[in-house]
């Protein structure tokens, strides 16, 4: 993570790796050719993740949300807290039995396909003060941010009577070119019925 000022580090519950590797062994029961690699799965699994846990991070900064996770590709991700719409919270039933959520953070103007969330991360330790966490942050920049637009609102000013003439006479224009568009289409249909 970077230098700038951390007010919370989420932490992850180590239950994640075992919601993991069972996951990944339904998957291999499910497509019954997975069984074969079922052993394969069990020591390896167990092997990446507890690497990749170890490799996740994600802090809240005053401005923003930093992300860092995987093994082989590391993404790296800031989200400034004031795109932010959504945090949100998924727990299946096993996530349910485990303790664990996903908070998946949705941003405005997102990239990723529809309804899918900009980030998920599965089993931050108490889910729901980290998402309360994130959205008070995201609360505090948008009312500073409403604060100062409203102290350097520019008062509205009037039309000049220059920039008045020049719309009206610019209305005028359009008004007439329709006009001749308009007859002209008038009597486009008075040939074709005589025809």
């Amino acid at each position: 993570m970077s230098e700038e000022q951390v007010l919370i580090e989420a932490e992850f519950n180590p239950r994640v790796r075992t919601y993991w590797l069972l996951s990944g062994m339904i998957l291999c029961v499910v497509t019954i050719v997975g069984i074969a690699f079922l052993p394969i799965w069990l020591i390896l699994g167990h092997i990446i993740t507890g690497k990749y846990l170890d490799k996740m991070r994600c802090a809240l900064t005053p401005r923003a949300l930093k992300v860092e996770k995987g093994l082989l590709v590391r993404v790296e991700k800031t989200v400034p807290l004031d795109k932010v719409t959504d945090v949100g919270m998924v727990q299946g039933p096993i996530m349910r039995a485990m303790g664990l959520h996903t908070l998946s953070i949705e941003t405005a103007g997102q990239s990723s396909a529809a309804g899918a969330a900009l980030i998920k991360l599965t089993g931050i330790r108490d889910a729901r003060a980290f998402r309360d966490a994130i959205l008070k942050q995201r609360d505090a920049i948008a009312e500073h941010a409403g604060a100062v637009s409203e102290s350097t609102a520019v008062a509205p000013t009037a039309i000049t009577p220059k920039t008045d003439n020049i719309s009206r006479d610019a209305i005028i224009q359009i008004r007439d070119a329709v006009l001749d568009m308009r007859s002209a289409l008038d009597r486009i249909d008075e040939n074709t019925k005589r025809g």
